[in-house]
């Protein structure tokens, strides 16, 4: 194509309806028609970007290749299009108001009295067609975060509203709006979709199509009062009713027709072929496993799943491709002790050692290594788990029973895990860590390396403390194996014990790295040995 086209996709109603879901999914369905399409989310907090939030706040911290810290929506982006993102995929209004307020302290506006319009919209609009001016892609969507109505959303519609004269007709706004159904009544409601797009409308944007959460079926009469009230032609009113799984999602956008309907729009072919036959086969494998995995998730968030969510969701892909049903249980690893350990993890196939800071649960993550070990489960140790696994190994089997993380216990003796020397200087949190891609060589004995198929691979970091180098010889001699080094640092990024079943811990995240068509290859080797009796 010629021209980028640009995509919006705003929310009404209320929040966490699936804006990320429905962007991606109307992404794949593109991309399965061979176009180029990219994903990027707009996040009306202040927040420089996600780092410094606490998960209970925003869940997951993403991490992009390029060593962004992003919103977990990036990561629905990747494993749904098989597309890295980078920072220009996720932009706040603290990141907005930076680049501005620096500007300003530059002496770029030439004195001139700094407002939100034009000077913060302008900016917005920067970070909006930032993707498409290499003309790398087709089609950029744009999710905008928050609630119409939200005040700090309203810069961000502005822009869109300014961004629609200014694209004419390389330009589709989408509203994703909620249904409810009242059992009193035994009735779904359209008033709140109807308040949503007029609040959209006095704000200057007419949503081209509107995209309707429901938990039942949408009548013809329902459509056909929502086109009426809306503006929206009714073949344009989408209905999205709540699935098994987010990877029906695009299939079901399909059968309603979402694809053609922006095709139709922007004047581009309808009847060109969609191959979404990967995609179908991974459902069909996820849908039609019978036999169940069981694996153990243990953490310090495990009532909060999306601050775990691309562990779940490489998960979700590694059983598939093993043909299994995963049965995932989150355990809370502060009500973990060497009393209740057999208990909570009886009948577990596998261990996932969470990520994470700070040392709340860290004792119940220790037991439950300690029990993974001793018992020959298949453990899995991910970041600050895999860090855990160094210093459980450190007590019980190198009989240093003070060892510790220094950032844990600044004062432990044996400081098997120390802060990296490059981070010591550091005094600001956000964006400081070693973060993004790095590469690592692995051991050709090694099971990883089995697991990988590769030497050298690539994986995406996030993280202040490593293995301390001193002690390496004490592990390898009593039997943990240092199997994944990095070329350049010499950073221990592996470390396994070959003798047991599987038992393998990682300083960087390889769930970043898993797309539902592109499994990481070592939660497929995990999934594997953990089916294995």
């Amino acid at each position: 194509m010629t021209d980028t086209k640009y995509i919006f996709v705003t929310g009404g109603v209320v929040s966490s309806l699936g804006k990320g879901i429905i962007s991606s999914s109307l992404g794949k369905l593109l991309q399965a028609r061979g176009y180029k399409v990219t994903i990027q989310k707009f996040d009306p907090y202040i927040n420089i970007d996600p780092g410094t939030l606490n998960p209970y706040e925003h869940g997951e911290c993403y991490v992009t290749s390029d060593g962004h810290e992003a919103d977990l929506d990036l990561g629905h982006y990747e494993r749904f299009l098989n597309v890295p993102t980078t920072r220009a995929n996720n932009i706040t209004t603290g990141r907005i108001y930076q680049n501005v307020i620096s500007k300003e302290r530059r002496g770029d506006y030439l004195g001139k009295t700094v407002q939100v319009v034009p000077h913060i919209t302008d900016e917005i609009k920067r970070c909006i067609r930032l993707l498409g001016s290499k003309k790398q892609f087709d089609f950029i969507i744009t999710e905008i975060g928050g609630t119409v109505g939200d005040i700090e959303s309203l810069p961000f519609i502005e822009s869109v509203r300014q961004l629609r004269w200014e694209l004419g007709k390389n330009c589709f706004c989408i509203h994703l709006a909620y249904v409810p159904y009242l059992a009193a009544a035994k009735e779904l409601k359209t008033k709140p979709v109807q308040h949503s797009v007029k609040q959209l409308q006095e704000l200057g944007v007419q949503p081209d199509a509107l995209v309707l959460r429901t938990e039942h079926t949408l009548s013809e009469n329902i459509r056909k009062k929502v086109a009426l009230f809306c503006n929206v032609a009714e073949d344009a009113v989408i209905e999205s009713i709540d699935a098994a799984s987010i990877y029906e999602v695009p299939l079901l956008m399909q059968k309603e027709g979402l694809d053609k309907i922006v095709l139709q729009k922007f004047g581009l072919p309808i009847d060109t072929p969609s191959d979404l036959e990967p995609w179908k086969q991974f459902l069909d494998k996820m849908q039609q496993a019978t036999e169940v995995v069981k694996i153990g998730l243990v953490g310090k968030y495990a009532e909060l799943p999306d601050a775990y969510k691309s562990i779940t969701e490489s998960l979700h892909h590694a059983a598939a491709y093993n043909d299994r049903k995963l049965k995932l249980e989150l355990i809370h690893s502060q009500q973990l002790t060497d009393q209740n350990i057999a208990e909570k993890l009886s009948g577990m196939d596998g261990i996932v050692i969470a990520p994470g800071f700070g040392s709340r649960g860290t004792d119940g993550k220790f037991v439950a290594i300690r029990y993974g070990r001793e018992n020959n489960i298949p453990t899995f140790g991910i970041c600050l788990g895999m860090q855990c696994m160094v210093i459980e190994f450190a007590r019980n089997v190198l009989g240093y029973e003070e060892a510790n993380s220094t950032e844990l216990d600044r004062n432990t003796k044996h400081n098997v895990i120390d802060m990296m020397e490059e981070q010591k200087g550091i005094s600001d949190y956000g964006g400081t860590m070693r973060l993004g891609n790095y590469e690592c060589v692995l051991d050709k004995k090694s099971k990883a390396f089995v697991a990988y198929g590769k030497e050298r691979i690539q994986e995406r970091h996030r993280h202040r403390f490593e293995f301390n180098d001193r002690y390496r010889n004490e592990y390898e001699q009593a039997g943990m194996s240092c199997v994944g080094i990095n070329p350049d640092t010499k950073l221990v990024e592996v470390v396994e014990i070959p003798a047991h079943k599987w038992f393998i811990g990682t300083q960087f995240h390889p769930e970043y790295n898993s797309t539902v068509l592109s499994p990481n290859p070592l939660f497929i080797d995990f999934i594997k040995a953990c089916t294995k009796k």
